[in-house]
């Protein structure tokens, strides 16, 4: 609560990780999510060790509301790199079947990285962070904006286990895109869901998206708001160079514009960042100061695109 009477910067704050393994998970979370549940221990950390090894992150997800599944479980693949965007489903009956997973064929284009995987699934899925044993605001504030979203989309709504960020609860991450938001509220679910139904983003509860570093997505984001029929596939990242100790200047593409966006790091000072913060703390805020074109052809020194941006990823 402190945070958003703070109003703490929440730009560049989506996690680094594009893809992400999605497992269904019902009942209670303890505080290390899928690895502290009725999920076999075990087969958690070994699971999760290595999606982590491939730069994967491992997400518990559970249906709005005190659900109950009889039957198969399901599990989801996230890609969530520019031009791959996709969703894969798979289900499975015993937890060690996960483990079977081959991450390795997702980046050559294949989907079949288990046997029980179906095709990919276009329809945009929202996983909003309910994890209370996490920090209690995820769940008060998280669950009931899962409900709000999921009567304007049933079906396509989860609750999920830690995304980072829980002094911006509720937090929504958007699916396969990955752009993830902050401090979303019940009534701003149909704006939230408009937003994404025209490929847009919603500015005023945009926390960045995941895959790109924190001065990146702060830059992508002033592009969005300086150009409000952007979509968000319609930026593209050329590189990114650091021009002073706490300045960033980041090049992005959309259409046949070239544009330079200069982010400066600015760190906080020490804070109670979370309810359950055992100390003070200091986070980095990334904020954008200025968009400028940049003439293609001009044989102008700042044309010369600046270093490649450093992305997670795997393969």
């Amino acid at each position: 609560m402190q945070a958003g009477l703070r109003g703490d910067p929440m730009l560049g704050t989506a996690f680094p990780a594009s893809m992400l393994l999605l497992v269904e998970q019902p009942g209670p979370w303890g505080r290390a999510g899928l690895a502290d549940s009725r999920f076999d221990r075990a087969t958690a950390h070994a699971l999760i060790g290595r999606m982590h090894r491939d730069g994967v992150r491992v997400v518990a997800i559970r249906r709005p509301g005190r659900s109950v599944v009889t039957g198969p479980r399901r599990w989801a693949i996230a890609d969530c790199r520019p031009g791959r965007e996709r969703l894969l489903w798979g289900h499975f009956d015993n937890d060690d079947e996960l483990l079977g997973i081959d991450l390795g064929l997702v980046p050559k284009g294949r989907f079949d990285p288990a046997p029980n995987a179906v095709p990919p699934d276009p329809a945009t899925l929202y996983a909003v962070c309910a994890h209370g044993t996490h920090d209690v605001c995820c769940a008060i504030r998280g669950r009931p904006v899962a409900a709000a979203l999921d009567r304007v989309r049933p079906g396509q709504v989860w609750e999920c286990s830690h995304v980072g960020g829980d002094r911006f609860a509720a937090n929504v991450l958007v699916l396969p895109s990955g752009v993830l938001y902050g401090r979303v509220v019940e009534s701003a679910a149909g704006a939230l869901v408009e937003a994404v139904d025209r490929g847009g983003v919603l500015h005023q509860h945009l926390r960045g998206r995941v895959g790109f570093q924190p001065d990146v997505q702060a830059a992508m984001a002033l592009a969005y708001q300086d150009r409000p029929d952007l979509r968000v596939a319609d930026v593209g990242v050329v590189g990114s160079t650091r021009i002073a100790p706490d300045v960033t200047r980041v090049r992005l593409r959309f259409g046949g514009e070239l544009v330079d966006v200069m982010v400066r790091a600015e760190p906080s000072a020490p804070q109670w960042m979370t309810c359950q913060a055992a100390a003070p703390s200091r986070a980095i805020g990334y904020q954008p100061l200025s968009l400028r074109g940049v003439a293609v052809g001009s044989g102008h020194p700042d044309e010369t695109p600046p270093e490649e941006v450093q992305r997670d990823e795997i393969g």
